[in-house]
């Protein structure tokens, strides 16, 4: 069954590609719109999908905990993809916008990821992103916003995923209010939102097996047009929920030969206060790796997180955690549930993620 999904998820690209040969543009496509500093973002509005940008992602990652006290991480993400050549095409079938969908549960455990992907041209009510407020789906894989809170249902081959997050904190506004810098190039930006330490509650299944569960996670709003630098090969990232109820979202995006592009993190502590930090006040120290012996492809899971005068210590609950999603975004990645210490102190939980290391990352 997964296979066949998979293969229809393939068949969606290529009936994408047949589309745009067979039905070409009536105009010249527009140009994608720039992310710009100075402009405010407009709540509820900008939990909404923003077509007029070249690529948007709804990325929820988190800990959940079993009544019997086993600890999962776990990833919801959507991705909206604009098709810049078919703008114009008035045509139902035409593919102005593609969305992507991956999922994961990190199961130490059992020392697996369960993983799962798929991906749609948007429309004819099978899958849509509403520009209203959080609102995205494909098939019956769905993340959507209520008031105070979010509901990721997901139903997946193997396994699946029926979560309530609720809000506890307010909106962080990551970069210059919202504004997040990714590159030299002031082009080369996203607008950029994080909504820290919600809570969860719900159940997830493995196999046939049912878990009522209970967690934190962390979600993240992204929207761009430029997001790498033509010198950039991919990025570092961690969102952190620490235990005193504070935040961490901190990224650094990697040129050529490995060395730090861009960097930039924002700390928001346990009163609320917040606090951005520039590319000198940044710095993403590798330590162990680990090696794929499905891809080839070799991840540092150890690091050291160097913010201004503090340093967090970051540990992997497995490290195998490298999600192939070359069928549907045509990348492979490592995305993880990490625990988080300070001064040799447990601090908090999170997520890191890791792109770019198998063959420099194109978002276009």
């Amino acid at each position: 069954m997964r296979s066949m999904r998979l293969a229809l998820a393939g068949g969606a690209v290529a009936l994408v590609a047949a589309v745009s040969a067979t039905e070409p543009p009536l105009a010249t496509a527009l140009p994608a719109a720039a992310v710009l500093p100075g402009q405010a973002l407009d709540f509820p509005r900008d939990y909404g999908s923003h077509p007029q940008f070249g690529i948007e992602w709804w990325y929820v990652t988190g800990w959940l905990e079993t009544r019997e006290h086993e600890r999962l991480g776990f990833q919801v993400t959507f991705f909206r993809r604009r098709q810049q050549l078919s703008d114009p095409n008035p045509s139902s079938f035409a593919p102005h916008q593609l969305l992507i969908a991956h999922c994961a549960i990190s199961d130490p455990g059992r020392g697996h990821l369960w993983q799962d992907q798929r991906v749609r041209r948007a429309g004819l009510g099978l899958a849509e992103a509403r520009a209203d407020d959080t609102s995205v789906w494909i098939d019956d894989w769905k993340l959507e916003r209520s008031g105070a809170s979010y509901r990721a249902d997901v139903a997946a081959e193997d396994f699946a995923l029926h979560l309530q997050l609720e809000v506890t904190q307010p909106t962080l506004l990551n970069g210059l209010a919202g504004y997040s810098q990714k590159g030299p190039s002031a082009q080369s930006a996203s607008f950029y939102y994080s909504q820290p330490h919600l809570h969860v509650s719900g159940s997830i299944a493995r196999a046939a097996r049912r878990d009522v569960v209970v967690g934190e996670a962390w979600l993240d709003h992204e929207w761009s047009s430029q997001y790498l630098d033509p010198a950039a090969d991919g990025w570092d990232w961690v969102g952190l929920n620490l235990d005193d109820g504070s935040a961490v979202m901190a990224f650094r995006i990697r040129g050529h030969q490995g060395q730090a592009v861009w960097a930039g993190a924002t700390l928001r502590d346990a009163h609320g206060q917040v606090q951005d930090f520039g590319p000198d006040q940044v710095a993403f120290i590798p330590g162990r790796r680990w090696h794929s012996s499905r891809s080839g492809v070799s991840y540092p899971v150890t690091w050291q997180l160097r913010l201004g005068a503090r340093q967090f210590d970051i540990e992997p609950l497995l490290d195998d955690q490298e999600d192939d999603m070359r069928l549907s975004s045509g990348a492979i990645y490592w995305e993880g549930a990490v625990r988080v210490q300070e001064q040799a102190r447990a601090v908090g939980a999170g997520y890191l993620e890791l792109t770019g290391y198998q063959r420099p990352l194109s978002l276009r």
